[in-house]
């Protein structure tokens, strides 16, 4: 399997005064490109700094970060600049988060189309296709006030497959929503990532979610705790 993303003594450490919290301690991780990847780890055990680092959101403290795209070439994520890592972002990242961030304003398909504006990389989809793909070609015309909450996640998760990502990354996606509608969500997510081949990385709380993944990683104090291979 070829990797997508290499990290190497990867450690955060922030300062909190005359104290420091480690985030990330050491983490050493391969992720294969096109598999699912399940976070799992309590409140604290430093699940979303791994996801804001691996995005291009958060530098490391020290250690290395690669990202392999699919020309391998390789970009060190940790030593990029301010402008690479918003290429970077706009280019080969999406984002499906908890609470939607949705422009309000914005009708569903407005809100598709803020990605599709700022990726030079054209994918298979155009905004209103990819609301489509998730369901909700019909409702393009209205506002996220007009939609419930797991319309209003496909709609994020149509605004993140229309950027045409190599890398699809998801922080707690039915996180708020009703055990009904998050088992929607997590279909539509399985689906994005068999169908279209996106490498997909998912933060939980819920071990309930494991039955989705390829891999499962569990992180405890900032260090991963244990692997565990779901599907070979």
């Amino acid at each position: 399997m070829t990797p997508i993303l290499t990290l190497k003594n990867v450690s955060k450490i922030y300062p909190m005064g005359e104290l420091e919290v480690r985030a990330l301690d050491d983490v050493d991780l391969l992720v294969y490109r096109g598999e699912l990847l399940m976070v799992l780890g309590q409140s604290g055990s430093g699940k979303s700094t791994l996801l804001n680092v691996i995005g291009g959101m958060d530098r490391p403290t020290r250690g290395k970060v690669t990202y392999h795209d699919h020309n391998g070439k390789a970009l060190s994520l940790d030593t990029a600049s301010d402008a690479q890592l918003t290429r970077f972002r706009r280019t080969y990242v999406g984002f499906v988060f908890q609470f939607f961030n949705l422009i309000p304003t914005l009708t569903a398909l407005e809100n598709v189309q803020v990605a599709t504006a700022l990726n030079d990389r054209p994918g298979p989809f155009n905004a209103r296709s990819s609301l489509e793909v998730v369901g909700l070609g019909q409702r393009g015309d209205h506002f996220p006030s007009q939609l419930s909450g797991g319309q209003q996640q496909r709609v994020a998760i149509a605004r993140a497959l229309a950027s045409n990502p190599e890398l699809l990354l998801c922080d707690e996606p039915t996180g708020n929503l009703d055990s009904e509608t998050g088992d929607q969500v997590l279909s539509l997510l399985t689906r994005v990532h068999q169908e279209y081949g996106k490498t997909v990385i998912m933060i939980t709380h819920n071990p309930e979610s494991m039955r989705i993944a390829d891999r499962v990683i569990e992180l405890r104090d900032g260090k991963i705790e244990k692997t565990t291979v779901v599907k070979a």
